[in-house]
């Protein structure tokens, strides 16, 4: 009997792969035909200040290509490995499990791309100005690499990206018992430090900017203690009336 489990368990894991792998296909295809208008669109914002790409080998525009394609299929494919994810474990779950973990998934989704979005739009601006102010002080003449150019994006969005999922993973720690509203008082100044030192290293030297970055991060942490208070006395009400 263990031994039909465990082949039910294997077979389950390789269907909920092939779903993952077929749709990254999907998207990878639909990453490399968009890909292009993706570049083009980027390189012509303003918010670059008109940086020229510059290319230094001859697979330089091949790679940010293939990079871009990739990125985009791997974005649009973290849902459904969430998803899958969940729906592998489901069978283990309690109907009220199930249903209250489902949630988490386009809500990890939707934060992850807000904080793509304000990371590019809002950070990412500031750190190029102080950067070329910085060239243009010392006489440098800017002269910038595609592929360093991305590095450089990737450096800043990715984790300004991880960290709006902070909502998801306090809910989640609040939901298993692990965070309670009293023990997210005692670490709120602990917190705060260590968001104030997120925001400076991933803003510019000046205290505008790192006012710009930190304060969403601050209430982004305060938005999710509030929530996941909320979170914990329905559990506890629940439990009482049980």
């Amino acid at each position: 009997m263990e031994q039909e489990d465990w082949i039910f368990h294997l077979t389950e894991v390789r269907k909920r792969l092939l779903i993952v792998a077929i749709w990254f296909v999907i998207t990878l295809s639909a990453g490399l035909y968009l890909s292009p208008g993706i570049l083009l669109y980027m390189k012509s914002q303003p918010l670059i200040g008109g940086i020229q790409w510059n290319v230094f080998s001859f697979t330089d525009g091949l790679m940010i290509y293939m990079k871009c394609a990739f990125l985009f299929a791997l974005l649009f494919t973290m849902p459904v490995i969430l998803y899958q994810l969940w729906a592998f474990v489901r069978p283990g779950l309690t109907e009220a499990e199930s249903r209250s973990a489902l949630p988490y998934i386009p809500t990890a989704f939707a934060l992850f791309i807000i904080g793509v979005a304000f990371s590019y739009w809002v950070v990412f601006p500031m750190m190029i100005r102080f950067m070329m102010r910085m060239n243009h002080q010392i006489g440098a003449v800017e002269t910038y690499g595609i592929d360093r150019y991305f590095a450089f994006l990737f450096h800043i969005v990715f984790p300004m990206a991880i960290a709006f999922e902070l909502p998801v993973v306090l809910l989640f720690l609040t939901k298993i018992g692990l965070l309670t509203p009293q023990r997210l008082k005692m670490s709120r100044k602990y917190a705060y430090l260590g968001l104030t030192i997120i925001g400076s290293c991933i803003s510019p030297p000046d205290m505008v900017s790192h006012l710009s970055v930190t304060v969403p991060l601050i209430l982004l942490f305060e938005i999710s203690a509030l929530v996941a208070g909320w979170q914990w006395r329905a559990m506890q009400q629940r439990l009482a009336n049980s």
